[in-house]
């Protein structure tokens, strides 16, 4: 690690990493990415790794469907040897009131006009498409093949490959513990293995990130919350696609290995909290089985722990620090961060090197809160 560095990126999860490889892609040299742990030890490496297209709004589903582009040819858009294992078994959202069946085809509109290949299902069509889901109660519902998953582990090492093969150098075990500034802008960065001098620091620290922030007096409205998942003892393949309710707020899905791996959306008090809990447990095989009930007979063989970093409106906040000019801090993903790393990642290096935008990055600024031009999205869980 040298003394002086152009840019600091601090997280080594996705959006960290892909910010790193977009910013070396547009020609900035001398890049150094620090991790407190290891590479996806944070919130990528305990997320769902879902991937979906199925938005309600026309930014979110504009920014899903461009993600989606680039996970399908991330080997070969980095130059990663392996495979970040992409399976696009499909979504299948569920909708168990006329009104959220309503709002389901509203959010179709804006995919349709965005070429978004997203379609209405009959509760006929959707026994059709899964046989073991329990109908009770459900009004219908909307599927998107292209939607599906991938392995966050071999995402965030194909960034890092390619971000390593342009010059970037990371820094692993290496906590960001404090920052200096000089006249207003951003002079450098504290960390566990020695100072180091930099021009531009981006935050890309997931729920640790508004801590960060606070060392130079930027306030970000975005805390972590908790979220665990339970896996099951594999089995033959009985689900192709991921299984997802908003109103219920569960998603499930089979991965390739033969396991279901699955989860509810519980609100917790914000924490740092990486423990899991037989009380989350118990409840997730409620509802589960009671959605899926030939998930019945099957044992959890272990669960996990992760956060999200939420925001008031569950859209992230990339935004530059009112004191420390060149501190951009970009958190705020509230679980939904792997699926639209890749095209936040573009956005976020088009804007600190001067280049035009077809997305407008401002939106994503902290001011909305104040001002009240929230980002609503309907489809979150």
């Amino acid at each position: 690690m040298k003394k002086s560095y152009e840019v600091v990126v601090i997280g080594g999860g996705i959006v960290g990493t892909a910010t790193a490889f977009e910013l070396a892609k547009r020609g900035v040299k001398d890049i150094l990415l620090i991790e407190k742990r290891f590479l996806t030890s944070g919130a990528t490496g305990r997320c769902g790794a879902g991937i979906r297209q199925q938005w309600g709004s026309e930014l979110n589903a504009t920014i899903a469907l461009e993600s989606t582009h680039l996970f399908e040819h991330m080997e070969e858009y980095t130059g990663y040897p392996r495979s970040i294992e992409l399976h696009q078994g499909g979504y299948l959202l569920v909708a168990y009131t006329d009104k959220e069946m309503i709002q389901f085809r509203k959010n179709l509109e804006v995919q349709h006009k965005l070429g978004i290949d997203a379609y209405e299902l009959t509760p006929k069509e959707m026994k059709e498409k899964v046989p073991y889901l329990n109908m009770d109660g459900v009004t219908g519902g909307t599927f998107c093949q292209a939607d599906g998953h991938a392995n966050p582990f071999q995402t965030t090492q194909a960034y890092a490959y390619g971000a390593k093969k342009m010059g970037v150098e990371i820094e692993t075990f290496c906590e960001a513990v404090g920052f200096r500034t000089e006249g207003g802008k951003i002079a450098g960065v504290e960390t566990t293995k020695g100072y180091v001098e930099a021009k531009l620091v981006v935050n890309c620290a997931n729920g640790w990130a508004p801590e960060l922030a606070k060392m130079v007096g930027e306030d970000i409205p975005v805390y972590p919350e908790r979220h665990q998942a339970l896996v099951t003892e594999p089995v033959a393949p009985l689900i192709d696609c991921m299984v997802m309710s908003f109103s219920h707020n569960y998603y499930c899905q089979q991965t390739p290995h033969g396991s279901f791996v699955m989860g509810i959306g519980p609100k917790e008090a914000p924490s740092h909290n990486f423990n899991t809990s037989w009380q989350v447990l118990e409840a997730t095989c409620g509802i589960m089985c009671e959605t899926l009930p030939v998930l019945r007979n099957l044992r959890v063989v272990r669960s996990w722990a992760g956060q999200y970093d939420m925001s008031p409106d569950a859209n992230p906040v990339i935004d530059e620090a009112a004191e420390a000019a060149n501190f951009w801090t970009v958190c705020g993903f509230s679980g939904h961060g792997f699926m639209v790393a890749p095209r936040v990642a573009i956005m976020v290096a088009n804007r600190l090197t001067g280049q035009e935008d077809s997305l407008d990055i401002r939106k994503f600024s902290k001011k909305r809160f104040e001002t009240g031009e929230l980002l609503i999205e309907p489809s979150v869980v």
